[in-house]
């Protein structure tokens, strides 16, 4: 499956708070949701994660930093499959990473943390991620500049060579008709030879006295 990234030129307000500022990162990443009204709090998801790295970072515990998505979806207002469907987009952003650990009822618990200690280290990969995305989209400009180039190159090569060959045959069909006129001439010339040779037989045999 493609990766679609969609980037969105939004703006906080003056003294936006920590809320504010959070969903217009939210909204400029593309992890809002398509449909409008669906929820307003998935800005509440991103800043959970970070509360619960911190902790992690604090009582140096790997484990605090996982969100489950029954979680997530709890602070997003929203319902765990439409939860798992919007996950997608933080995963190839590389904001966040899916994790598992066994807990103290050697029970696999699977969830979500913040790819990296804070909120500025995940955005750093999102957006090396994107960089990258942009810089192999640069090779493809590249090449096809270099594609356009060739095509239009051979384009001519190929008109030049049709026109030569055009002049080619014209050339050769003028000659087959200037031979075909000679031969014509020449054979109406013979023809012409012939007839008067036969009159002048004829003639001859008029003029024989019998």
């Amino acid at each position: 499956m493609s990766t679609k990234y969609i980037l969105t030129n939004i703006e906080p307000e003056l003294n936006a708070t920590s809320d504010e500022l959070a969903d217009v990162l939210i909204q400029r990443l593309g992890l809002m949701p398509r449909k409008k009204g669906s929820t307003e709090k998935m800005h509440r998801v991103l800043i959970e994660l970070y509360e619960k790295s911190k902790t992690a970072t604090r009582e140096k515990d790997p484990k605090k930093a996982i969100m489950a998505v029954e979680e997530m979806a709890l602070h997003a207002g929203i319902t765990r499959q439409t939860m798992y469907e919007y996950l997608r987009r933080w995963l190839e952003l590389d904001l966040i990473s899916k994790t598992s650990y066994i807990d103290s009822w050697n029970k696999v618990i699977i969830g979500y943390k913040l790819n990296g200690a804070t909120i500025e280290q995940a955005f750093e990969r999102a957006r090396r991620k994107v960089h990258n995305h942009l810089d192999e989209t640069q090779k493809y400009v590249v090449e096809l500049q270099k594609l356009l180039k060739n095509e239009k190159i051979s384009e001519k090569i190929s008109e030049k060579a049709m026109e030569k060959a055009a002049e080619k045959a014209t050339e050769m069909n003028e000659r087959k008709e200037e031979n075909t006129h000679e031969n014509t001439y020449e054979n109406t010339h013979e023809n012409i030879n012939r007839e008067d040779l036969s009159v002048e037989h004829k003639q001859d045999e008029i003029d024989e006295p019998r």
